[in-house]
């Protein structure tokens, strides 16, 4: 049921365009550091405080790691609230989407996060341009 109610969040938080999305290692550096990032991941460790709050911010798709049990509640662009309770090393999918959390207990929690890279399309090739004598001699 805990991941029917991640996944149901992160879908409701696709609707909104990608425009209102920040980055939360700008947007929040207190809770998220870079671990690792390459061509293909970025690796997040996110440390919250008891009863502490981020701002509105945005992930692409990735697979959370609960280092220690958490406790929280994730707000969406339209006011809707969605409350979390998770264990210690539990792992989870999690779709892109936007959304505003905080720690709602008087523990801290913290979540390793693997954010996967979409990767870059080149663009098609043109085909080659070929030409044809039409005068025959």
């Amino acid at each position: 049921m805990r991941r029917v109610l991640f996944l149901t969040l992160f879908v409701l938080a696709l609707a909104v365009p990608s425009v209102l999305a920040q980055d939360p290692v700008k947007v929040d550096s207190k809770h998220y550091k870079v671990e690792f990032e390459n061509s293909q991941v970025r690796v997040l460790r996110i440390n919250y405080g008891p009863r502490e709050k981020s701002v509105m911010h945005r992930h692409p798709n990735s697979v959370a790691i609960f280092v220690t049990d958490a406790n929280g509640k994730f707000t969406f662009p339209n006011g809707k609230t969605q409350d979390f309770s998770t264990k210690a090393g539990a792992t989870q999918w999690s779709p892109a989407g936007l959304h505003l959390p905080e720690n709602t207990s008087d523990q801290p929690f913290e979540v390793l996060l693997v954010e996967l890279k979409t990767p870059k399309r080149k663009p098609a090739a043109k085909p080659a341009m070929t030409t044809t004598n039409t005068n025959k001699q």
